[in-house]
């Protein structure tokens, strides 16, 4: 099945709450009931909470109104001190909502606005948040886990803020638990947040122009996490420059100052725990700031920074972090004249045991029955002999079936020419004829996205498990600068997503 899909509003989002009914119809039963919402779909007991254990201190779910004298929902507007960690490893997580609040569009789509604790107060909050290809309504009841009357898990540096914290259980929620949501990757969250598609940069292996990329990202949107390298000894152990080993941070910002009559590169950076700072040159304390003019200062808005929040060398950023996530919003996250600059095709499906999970090119025997995708790139890049477009494979909902054992599988995909007039590609055809382009390594990852250029033709993609007969629901989205043409090349189930900067024509 394909169709264009415009832009959606937030009333497009999908009702899944087992009632049927949305939003705003339970809030209004709950008024004329004089009652609080008390959510059946995610209970307040431990089966929310945890899948494999139980939690070490006993825990007791208030309402906001329970824990302080005034709650708000957002005070003024969300800000990144609104997004503290709690005892939750969901560090990832947190990175990716204080990220969000740098974007007031993205944050206003996932974060409604029309609900607080004032007038029309029944207990009940809503949140969307993006899911294979489309918006869902998640709705909760504002019950909270807490310890010696105060949150356990995700809060506000205010104390009396509370979206915060709401809408990490409506991410729990979607994904069966709070449990698990321990563990994971920044792009995740924020490809959940916007629609978009998230790319991974290796510090030691950026391109030249790393810093223009960072700058153009954070000028138009996109959401911008980053992680330290992986500690050998003691896990979250910390650096003797303050920053916490194998940890999710934060990019809040990038500028130049004027130093020693240069220019220096700075990035600013954030821990979702508040706690961790840079200490080396260009932190807060540091000897370089003495020379740098008090406008210079206000401008940057030092020393006002907030706890956890830094600037430092961008030279020394990539020394220290190994891996930065950068989701670029799609069009059909936010804008409303986005079928202006994209169009967008969608399938849905899956992998399935005997049948359409044949794994990866290693298994040549069975890797010719996975679901062939093809495609025609036809315009070139402006001034290039070739066309440039971005694959991106998603596993679906392996968060959720952590609980049942079900871990990331590795992924991967392979292009290549399409010869003419072949409707299937056979066993023969990939004994003698080699990839055009290929994702590489397979990887365990909920999505693995790659760029590439290759000049224009017709070309058979096929999306794969390392490993055969591993069975997964999936989704495969491209991204072409230009005009592109997609049919599926055998029945299958599947989800791709095309966006063009021109018209798409699909069939």
């Amino acid at each position: 099945m394909s169709y264009i899909k415009q832009a959606p509003g937030p009333q497009d989002a999908h009702i899944i709450h087992s009632s049927g009914q949305s939003f705003e119809q339970l809030r209004q039963e709950c008024l004329r009931k004089g009652t609080l919402f008390e959510d059946p779909d995610f209970p307040a007991n431990s089966s929310s909470l945890y899948y494999s254990k139980e939690p070490e201190s006993p825990v007791v779910w208030k309402r906001p109104g329970e824990i302080v004298k005034n709650p708000e929902f957002i005070l003024g507007w969300a800000t990144r001190t609104d997004v503290c960690q709690g005892e939750l490893d969901d560090c990832w997580l947190s990175a990716a909502i204080a990220s969000l609040t740098l974007n007031e569009k993205a944050l206003a789509r996932v974060v409604p606005q029309d609900q607080n604790f004032g007038s029309g107060y029944a207990g009940i909050f809503h949140f969307q948040l993006w899911q294979y290809g489309e918006w869902l309504d998640v709705v909760i009841d504002d019950r909270l886990p807490t310890s010696k009357d105060r949150l356990i898990y995700l809060h506000s540096a205010d104390n009396n803020k509370f979206w915060s914290a709401l809408l990490e259980k409506a991410y729990a929620k979607l994904n069966g638990s709070y449990e698990a949501l321990m563990g994971g990757s920044a792009m995740e969250a924020m490809e959940d947040f916007t629609g978009g598609v998230a790319e991974t940069f290796t510090t030691k292996e950026a391109p030249e122009n790393f810093y223009e990329i960072l700058e153009k990202a954070l000028k138009r949107g996109s959401l911008v996490g980053c992680t330290t390298a992986r500690s050998t000894a003691e896990s979250k152990a910390r650096t003797p420059f303050g920053l916490i080993k194998d940890h999710c941070y934060t990019v809040t910002g990038i500028d130049q100052v004027n130093f020693q009559g240069q220019k220096t590169e700075l990035i600013r950076v954030r821990d979702p725990w508040g706690k961790s700072e840079w200490n080396g040159p260009w932190s807060d304390s540091s000897p370089e700031w003495r020379s740098v003019s008090l406008a210079e200062k206000k401008r940057l808005c030092h020393p006002a920074l907030v706890k956890g929040e830094f600037w430092m060398a961008f030279a020394d950023f990539k020394a220290h972090f190994e891996k930065v996530e950068i989701c670029n919003l799609t069009p059909d996250a936010l804008e409303e004249d986005a079928l202006r600059k994209w169009e967008l095709t969608v399938h849905q499906g899956s992998w399935v045991r005997g049948s359409t999970a044949g794994g990866c090119r290693n298994f040549l025997d069975t890797f010719w029955t996975n679901p062939q995708i093809k495609f025609s790139l036809t315009e070139k890049d402006e001034g290039q002999e070739e066309c440039t477009f971005l694959v991106a494979l998603m596993q679906k909902d392996r968060r959720k079936r952590k609980r049942f054992g079900d871990d990331l599988l590795k992924i991967g995909y392979n292009i290549y020419q399409c010869p003419s007039e072949i409707e299937h590609l056979s066993k023969d055809f990939f004994r003698h004829h080699a990839s055009q382009a290929k994702r590489e390594p397979f990887i365990n990852l909920r999505e693995v996205s790659d760029r590439f250029k290759l000049p224009p033709g017709e070309y058979i993609l096929i999306p794969s498990t390392f490993e055969p007969h591993q069975e997964a629901d999936f989704c495969l989205r491209i991204f072409s600068k230009k005009k592109a043409i997609t049919q599926p090349h055998q029945e299958a189930d599947f989800c791709l997503r095309i966006f063009s900067k021109k018209k798409a024509i699909t069939r």
